[in-house]
């Protein structure tokens, strides 16, 4: 496999990653552009399927309607939005959405959220970078 292109300038093929995200990067400016955002440790897939309470949380994932599910360039979008990683910097937030995903009911949980400002202003953003 030959050398992956960095992810921050998109020209030059990477040399290094980011300690934190594993991010690759080609340059100094590019490790100092990508930090100018706070970045976070990628969470593990054995870590994903745990319950707040330790308990593994199994569910199939259903899409009933193809149109539903966001396209590669809507989440490249999604998680490229200084504004969207800006806002998931909330300690609140982000365990509003760990709750959500790790929930054996989601939508529940969802529902729950929308109760928050925080989370309907997350919400709202991420409506509005993908055009929905």
């Amino acid at each position: 496999m030959g050398p992956r292109q960095c992810q921050v300038c998109n020209e030059a093929p990477s040399k290094y990653k980011c300690p934190l995200c594993l991010v690759p990067y080609c340059s100094l400016v590019c490790f100092k552009k990508h930090k100018e955002v706070p970045c976070v440790k990628p969470v593990s897939a054995e870590d994903q399927s745990i319950a707040p309470n330790g308990s593994p949380v199994d569910r199939p994932v259903f899409v009933g309607d193809q149109n539903e599910v966001l396209e590669k360039a809507q989440l490249e979008a999604i998680a490229s939005s200084s504004e969207v990683r800006n806002t998931l910097n909330d300690e609140k937030l982000r365990s509003l959405i760990c709750a959500i995903d790790s929930s054996p009911d989601p939508e529940i949980e969802l529902d729950k959220a929308m109760e928050d400002e925080a989370f309907r202003i997350l919400s709202s953003k991420i409506s509005s970078i993908i055009g929905s």
